[in-house]
């Protein structure tokens, strides 16, 4: 290479900094450039004098989008953005939904006065005068808060054996001490807040995701959607979510275990909600499909969503695809167009809504449903008559979270998913579906020895009293709806009764002569009751003998245990009702534990009689 290239590149080879990020480092780097490859042209670069004053335009600007940069990199991390609109757009894209104050709920009861009656040669409350207590109905606390009833209270309503589920007691007696009139009390759940109804009329004009804002702030549940044409739109958690759980009185034999039964069904009209931070109003946002051209492909016709060629053109290199066809299908819902919706929720709450015991007294609104046969007289006496009354404090009301209160649950809802993925999913999804339609008390997940694919799910139940029975049929049938719709496509999941191990424990110690033995027993036993509690154990969990035996040592005045046995107890023993499983404790012993038979639950039932200690 000649003398004159190798000069020539080395002028044209400038040294430039990238790593400048303030008006300082920025000044300074500029000032050794210029005074470094211009020292012809300029010497004076003081602050007054003109050289100074480029180089402080030029730091200026460059400290200013460097800011800027910095800045709007943050704001693209939910950890470090700053400003509102920003952290809440973070937040709903982190999957988590943005909600108002909650409303306060509360168990309330309600007390009428009835006149009585002589049935089968004994007195009871006159059946055809009690009344249905209608939900909507409103009482309001001392504070002013507003609560309404949520489900209807029938106060004739009988269960299997034709007794009165109310409870009742004697109001007055008249001159030989029969009863006269009854007072006759059933107990039932009310929320803080107001149920609004809205009119919104549509006009003649298809908008896809139309949105309407309601009128009410810090809405807690919209209850529902009809239009003029009698079409329901339910709420999805995603616009591409085309069915809906819905709750059916269930008439079969275990309703008393499973109330309702649960029903998929189709919600071609959908919407999502969204609730903004800052006026905690919610916003509807439905479909973008037209009722008018519904089809039944989940897309539209391939032909009709490629755009013909225009003009002389012969050849193209790539086929363009409208996107607005794939948007004008009903497979994101579809978008109410001249019609007037009719919205239906519920709005209120707040920490101001936790009502102390005994202070919801007053009745505001009360509405009622007699036998067509009660004279109207009576029907105001029986309404007169009626009291409510609040014997614990309301619970559940919440203030609207802060913006780093919603940031915060953002942060830890990352790794949340909405589908059944691992064994963390099922169970929690489980244990989520409401109890109406039957409560599953424990879970167990195994994979299945034969699919591979396959889940084996054990669950098992509890009665009324509190002990372990095999869950009914219809919860199964509720659960594997529910369930369905979270699962993978290519995974399965088989639901197995948990089978119910009940057991006895005998037990043998020596005693210091000091100490009493029937209170030593006593303590003893009420120990490993606390600790054999059913409300202790999950399926698949073994008992581990040496907790026992620790407990029984730490009591003080036992020197020593001396033997203890523990025997699988099944069918029916002094009229105490046991599972008919049948397994051999000692053979299933290793090491100190105890090991449940797979899919299994150890059950210590009646531990009054099942714990057995003796002093020698």
């Amino acid at each position: 290479m000649s003398s004159y290239n190798v000069k020539k590149s080395l002028v044209q080879k400038r040294e430039r900094s990238y790593l400048n990020r303030d008006f300082n480092s920025f000044r300074s780097e500029l000032l050794r450039y210029a005074t470094t490859y211009y020292p012809d042209k300029i010497q004076d670069f003081t602050d007054g004098s003109l050289g100074g004053m480029f180089n402080d335009l030029t730091s200026y600007v460059g400290d200013v989008m460097s800011f800027y940069m910095d800045h709007q990199f943050n704001e693209l991390n939910l950890e470090t953005a700053v400003e509102p609109a920003n952290i809440e757009r973070q937040i709903r894209l982190a999957g988590v939904k943005i909600t108002g104050a909650a409303p306060a709920l509360c168990e309330v009861s309600f007390n009428i006065k009835v006149e009585s009656e002589i049935y089968n040669g004994s007195y009871r409350p006159k059946i055809s005068y009690l009344p249905i207590i209608r939900s909507k109905s409103k009482l309001q606390s001392s504070n002013g808060t507003i609560f309404e009833l949520l489900d209807d209270i029938d106060f004739a309503e009988k269960d299997d054996v034709g007794n009165l589920l109310a409870s009742i007691q004697v109001s007055t007696s008249d001159t030989s001490g029969n009863p006269s009139s009854y007072i006759v009390s059933r107990t039932s759940l009310c929320s803080s807040g107001e149920t609004v109804e809205e009119n919104i009329s549509i006009p003649d004009t298809f908008t896809q995701f139309r949105t309407i804002t309601l009128t009410r702030n810090n809405v807690s549940e919209i209850l529902k959607v009809v239009d003029t044409d009698l079409n329901d739109y339910y709420e999805v958690a995603s616009l591409s979510n085309d069915v809906v759980f819905k709750r059916m009185i269930n008439n079969e034999s275990d309703s008393k275990e499973v109330p309702d039964k649960l029903l998929v069904i189709p919600a071609p009209y959908r919407f999502v909600t969204r609730t903004s931070i800052n006026t905690a109003q919610t916003t509807m946002i439905f479909g973008s499909g037209r009722a008018d051209t519904i089809d039944d492909d989940i897309l539209p016709d391939p032909s009709e969503i490629a755009l013909p060629l225009y003009g002389d053109r012969k050849s193209f290199a790539r086929v363009a695809i409208d996107p607005n066809s794939l948007l004008g299908t009903t497979s994101l819902g579809i978008s109410p167009v001249n019609t007037t919706l009719t919205i239906t929720y519920r709005a209120g709450g707040g920490l101001t809504h936790n009502v102390a015991s005994r202070t919801i007294r007053t009745i505001v609104s009360l509405l009622t449903t007699f036998n067509q046969n009660v004279p109207q007289t009576k029907v105001a006496q029986i309404r007169a008559s009626l009291e409510v009354n609040n014997l614990n404090p309301a619970q559940g009301g919440e203030d609207t979270p802060s913006l780093d209160e919603f940031r915060s649950i953002a942060l830890n809802y990352r790794n949340a998913q909405s589908r059944i993925v691992t064994k963390q999913d099922l169970i929690a999804r489980v244990y989520s579906m409401p109890p109406n339609f039957g409560r599953v008390y424990r879970v167990g997940i195994r994979s299945s020895p034969v699919n591979p694919l396959a889940t084996q799910l054990f669950i098992v139940s509890r009665d009324q009293d509190g002990y372990l029975i095999t869950s009914p049929d219809s919860l199964k049938k509720n659960l594997a709806k529910f369930l369905n719709q979270f699962r993978l496509t290519s995974d399965a999941i088989d639901i197995l009764d948990a089978q119910i191990v009940n057991y006895q424990f005998y037990y043998a110690v020596t005693l210091d002569q000091g100490v009493n033995k029937t209170t030593t027993l006593a303590s003893i036993n009420n120990n490993i009751r606390n600790y054999l509690a059913t409300k202790n154990f999950q399926i698949d969990q073994p008992i581990v003998i040496s907790d026992i035996s620790n407990l029984i040592l730490n009591q003080p005045g036992v020197i020593s245990l001396e033997k203890y046995r523990f025997v699988n107890v099944m069918n029916s023993i002094s009229d105490r009702q046991y599972s008919n499983i049948s397994y051999d404790l000692t053979r299933n012993t290793s090491r100190g534990i105890i090991s449940p038979p797979i899919g299994g639950i150890f059950e210590l039932k009646y531990p009054n009689f099942d714990i057995i200690g003796n002093a020698v």
